[in-house]
């Protein structure tokens, strides 16, 4: 029998890129000093600074990520009017051994990212949970494939950089490795004009 084609309509975007360079030694002080700055999360420790990229050490990762951003919104969701997606807030996450970060989902946003400062390969990963998980008839599966699964999740490496609509849910699961897994997670929205003057939908930000 021939082959069927299967297409996956609608799908969520979860775009990976990288820094594609080292963090140099001033960046990763300011981590370090940071890290002496913090609140206890749900499950692990963040830094109390949340506008973290405004800081002067932080100003070329900053640029880096604008870059990614543009890439996403020119790529994804390929706007029709000029608008100009920016960064609102941002901190850092610190998750060491047994530590976790609980589920959650970041409302007042449209899309956020997470760049891994120090991260594991072999243990560190990220967890995505499907938006509508309901099911009249649930039938056992051996397979999981992107059609049958609830969750998901990724590898992240050093350097990684994931950027997903704020409206997905997800999570760090119980912390492995000895490594204390760093992250920069920030919330991504736009200005300019949105929508139809005629339709009556404009919406000048």
């Amino acid at each position: 029998m021939k082959e069927p084609i299967i297409h996956s309509l609608f799908p969520t975007p979860v775009f990976f890129s990288s820094l594609e360079r080292e963090f140099t030694a001033l960046e990763l002080k300011f981590v370090d000093k940071n890290k002496k700055d913090t609140h206890n999360n749900q499950g692990n420790i963040t830094s109390n600074n949340n506008y973290i990229l405004n800081e002067k050490p932080f100003l070329n990762i900053k640029k880096e990520l604008d870059l990614r951003i543009k890439e996403y919104f020119d790529k994804i969701i390929c706007p029709t009017n000029k608008i100009i997606p920016y960064i609102t807030q941002s901190w850092l996450n610190y998750t060491d051994k047994n530590q976790y970060h609980h589920k959650h989902q970041h409302p007042n946003s449209l899309v956020s990212g997470v760049l891994y400062i120090n991260s594991d390969e072999k243990f560190d990963k990220i967890k995505f949970f499907k938006e509508h998980t309901y099911s009249t008839i649930k039938l056992p599966t051996n397979n999981y494939n992107l059609f049958n699964s609830e969750t998901w999740w990724f590898p992240v490496k050093t350097g990684d950089i994931i950027l997903f609509p704020s409206s997905l849910t997800h999570m760090v699961e119980t912390k492995e490795g000895d490594n204390v897994r760093t992250s920069l997670a920030f919330n991504v929205f736009v200005e300019g004009k949105i929508g139809n003057n005629k339709d009556l939908t404009e919406l000048i930000l």
